[in-house]
């Protein structure tokens, strides 16, 4: 099976990290912040539930969000960049979607060699002295089904789209027509397991290639 578009999720897909849970532990949240996002990673509470409660708590600033993003590439998952190189290699269209702050995830795709316009996730805001001000409360990746509308909008007639992801948003996006391969070389959910058309538990990414090229 070859895809025309190939989307990939960043938290514990792209990177080893779950970046809301590392800015919370840096700040002495971590345990009450995990809980939080596994319960949305594996589909027992909805994504709005607790995304403006998680940035409320945290409030993190524009240093906290540049030392994130240093993370984000320190920490990349095994195989990434030659995947992204074979996919490019091969005229795919490549694009990240997250529900993490967009900000923190430039560098990485910088890193990738990915546009800035193919990375959709979410905005913060800060005032003028770096301080936390608030998020994009209209994007659709803060909230239940939302990637699954960015894959819809990212879909053309006759190209055939792939979702990679680890968690539950990542399977909402058969609902817009992706196939949709779970990555469990990070994190292992039953859900994912369940709902992914292929579940790889590979620690490599380069495992997803065979199913994509």
């Amino acid at each position: 099976m070859s895809f025309d578009i190939v989307c990939f999720d960043c938290d514990s897909t792209l990177s080893r990290i779950e970046g809301i849970d590392e800015l919370a532990r840096r700040i002495g949240l971590g345990e009450e912040m995990s809980g939080l996002t596994e319960a949305a990673m594996n589909g027992e509470l909805p994504l709005e539930a607790v995304y403006g409660r998680r940035l409320s708590l945290i409030r993190p600033d524009r240093a906290s969000v540049d030392w994130l993003a240093g993370l984000y590439v320190e920490e990349i998952v095994e195989g990434v960049r030659e995947v992204f190189a074979a996919l490019s290699a091969q005229g795919k269209e490549l694009h990240i979607i997250s529900g993490g702050i967009r900000q923190a995830l430039l560098p990485l795709a910088r890193y990738l060699d990915l546009p800035e316009s193919h990375v959709h996730a979410v905005d913060v805001y800060f005032d003028e002295d770096g301080r936390y001000r608030d998020y994009d409360q209209a994007s659709p990746l803060a909230r239940t089904g939302g990637k699954a509308d960015c894959c819809r909008q990212l879909s053309r007639p006759q190209a055939s789209l792939v979702m990679i992801g680890d968690g539950k948003t990542d399977m909402e996006t058969r609902q817009a027509g992706a196939y949709v391969i779970g990555f469990g070389g990070v994190a292992d959910r039953s859900i994912v397991r369940e709902q992914a058309d292929i579940y790889i538990a590979e620690p490599s990414l380069t495992a997803i290639l065979p199913y994509i090229l």
